[in-house]
């Protein structure tokens, strides 16, 4: 199966990949399917079933405001999130959506359940969906699962679901770590991880669009960074976290510590800061692989473009390119969900995107890229997901601006050797799919473990 960058980046909204975006996809989906069904005119009902993890901490993830927003043809890359609040207040007070943007509908506040601890088959997060005429009868019925980094699939799928259903023929296939290094051996010295992967992008797009598509996605990083950085105030929520992105940036670009050796790093955690509370305040952002290590990535990125010497947007291209050719390992061989294998597979699998991502613009070999991706990943094995309150926002927040400071660090450990390393990347990678197979459900984004029950929500 192919696996293009873009299939791991994508524009949409927070506070979750699997738990607002995805949702919000399967919902637009369904709405597609019972158009595509011809039984639009039939409908009176529609009804929305959240199970697993989904059902566990949907309502801290704005689940149920995603599935509503969905059902009525909203996408996460655009929709208006000044207006949705309105709209969601206004489809629960008349207890009907508009399908698809075509037909209202009935769903009352009975047909939308959330299933704190009833869970579907085939991945931690399911929905299933309903249509029913005027006498009660389904007409349609859909199962889909988001499985990560707003990925969704139906159950027709589910033994596919790390992967996209795209069997388009690339020029330089890989599923390895492994793999790739050989790819890069074979094509000769100065073969980069980079250049493998725009290789095989060219069969979905030409260079010229492969260019503008992530340099697009580095503007919307940029944005969101921008605009937490300029929101003030607490965090929606019971916990009332404070946004502490605009008070830091004032103080560092004041000039602030700037004789510190470390000054660099306050930096990146404003960076991080910034996209993890926009996240967790429902703002736009990229998905990185996933909304809960949105910050990381684009920290690093900026880090680059800060503070190394000759930064340009080639080296911003080289970069998502890379981080994309090591997402799609974790993707293929283990998860980026954090329901199902722990916050490891996303806080993790960023922070490996990012060293590896790094480690090439500084000059690192496609061995020294593969060594900061493995230590990325290798120190973040076992890394638990326990939101507290079902919000995305302790620990969520500054685990994105510690991870991203240890994507540097991997970096920069890479460099200072010869590529040459004990432990694999693909032996990583497999070392977090079995932990997270060991892992109790209860530490796998169910806020029914750790900290999510050691902190008392106020």
């Amino acid at each position: 199966m192919a696996l293009s960058v873009f299939d791991l980046y994508s524009v949409g909204i927070g506070p979750s990949s699997s738990h607002t975006v995805g949702p919000m996809r399967a919902a637009h989906r369904f709405a597609d399917a019972v158009v595509q069904a011809g039984v639009l005119d039939r409908t009176d009902r529609v009804r929305a079933e959240l199970f697993g993890s989904l059902g566990a901490t949907g309502h801290g993830h704005g689940s149920e405001q995603a599935v509503l927003l969905g059902l009525e043809g909203a996408d996460p890359a655009t929709v208006d999130i000044a207006s949705a609040p309105a709209r969601v207040a206004a489809i629960r007070a008349e207890g009907a959506v508009v399908l698809g943007g075509r037909r209202r509908v009935r769903l009352g506040a009975g047909d939308l359940v959330l299933h704190r601890r009833r869970s579907l088959p085939g991945h931690p997060n399911g929905l299933r969906f309903r249509a029913l005429d005027d006498a009660g009868d389904v007409l349609i019925e859909r199962v889909y699962y988001s499985v990560g980094g707003g990925f969704v699939v139906d159950e027709d799928a589910v033994g596919a679901d790390r992967v996209v259903l795209d069997a388009t023929p690339v020029r330089y296939p890989f599923s390895t770590g492994a793999e790739l290094l050989t790819i890069c051996h074979t094509l000769g010295p100065g073969t980069r991880i980079s250049d493998v992967m725009l290789a095989n992008e060219l069969s979905w797009r030409t260079e010229q669009e492969v260019r503008d598509g992530l340099l697009e996605i580095w503007r919307v990083m940029q944005e969101c960074v921008t605009n937490g950085c300029a929101s003030h105030g607490v965090l929606p929520g019971g916990l009332r976290v404070a946004r502490r992105a605009p008070a830091l940036h004032a103080r560092l670009s004041a000039g602030e510590g700037a004789a510190d050796p470390l000054h660099a790093m306050d930096w990146v955690n404003l960076f991080a800061l910034a996209v993890n509370e926009e996240n967790a305040a429902g703002g736009r952002m990229v998905t990185a692989p996933t909304n809960g290590a949105a910050g990381i990535l684009p920290a690093v990125l900026h880090y680059y473009a800060r503070f190394i010497p000759g930064a340009d947007d080639d080296g911003v291209v080289r970069f998502l390119l890379t981080a994309g050719a090591i997402g799609s390992l974790f993707k293929q061989n283990a998860s980026i969900s954090g329901a199902e294998v722990g916050c490891q597979g996303e806080v993790g699998s960023a922070c490996s995107m990012a060293a590896g991502a790094l480690c090439e613009l500084i000059g690192g070999s496609p061995a020294q890229v593969e060594n900061a991706a493995e230590i990325g990943i290798e120190h973040n094995l076992g890394l638990t997901c326990d939101p507290v309150g079902g919000l995305v926002q302790i620990p969520c927040i500054e685990r994105n601006a510690i991870a991203s400071v240890k994507a540097i660090n991997a970096a920069r450990l890479a460099l200072a050797g010869d590529g040459a390393h004990t432990v694999s990347l693909d032996r990583a990678i497999r070392t977090m799919r079995d932990t997270g197979r060991d892992m109790h459900t209860k530490y796998k984004e169910t806020s029914r473990g750790g900290l999510a029950v050691n902190v008392i929500e106020c």
